[in-house]
């Protein structure tokens, strides 16, 4: 990923526009409810949980199917899937020995899909410059 770092802009007044604030702060959600959304996005900030939300996307998967597309250990596999069955984005099942993965719900593939439409909104806009 390109770095897109540039310095903030800043307001050079001391005015409080009190109507907007006022309205903003009423409808901000607990400290507690964005503490646990930023918890969740934590759990996004790794590459290899985004690999296997992605895989798990595709298909239903057991930890040797998905060791052996992302090129790691089952062991690893398996660690990473227990963070992300803690944060509620992957649900398994059992069948015989095998316990398959999957997506929690469609919220998990609605998140991951509107991330790539964000990342790839410049090189979308660079395709219809050019």
């Amino acid at each position: 990923m390109v770095s897109k770092i540039q310095p903030a802009e800043k307001c050079d007044c001391d005015v409080i526009h009190e109507a907007v604030a006022n309205k903003v702060k009423e409808k901000m959600p607990q400290e507690t409810t964005l503490y646990d959304l930023a918890e969740l996005f934590k759990v996004f900030g790794d590459s290899t949980r985004i690999r296997i939300l992605w895989a798990l996307d595709e298909a239903e998967m057991c930890v040797c199917d998905i060791a052996y597309v992302l090129n790691m250990t089952q062991s690893a596999i398996s660690h990473q899937l227990r963070v992300l069955k803690q944060a509620n984005l992957v649900k398994n099942r059992r069948e015989g020995k095998i316990v398959y993965y999957s997506l929690d719900d469609e919220h998990v593939k609605h998140i991951i899909n509107q991330g790539l439409i964000h990342n790839n909104e410049d090189e979308l806009i660079q395709m219809n410059v050019n």
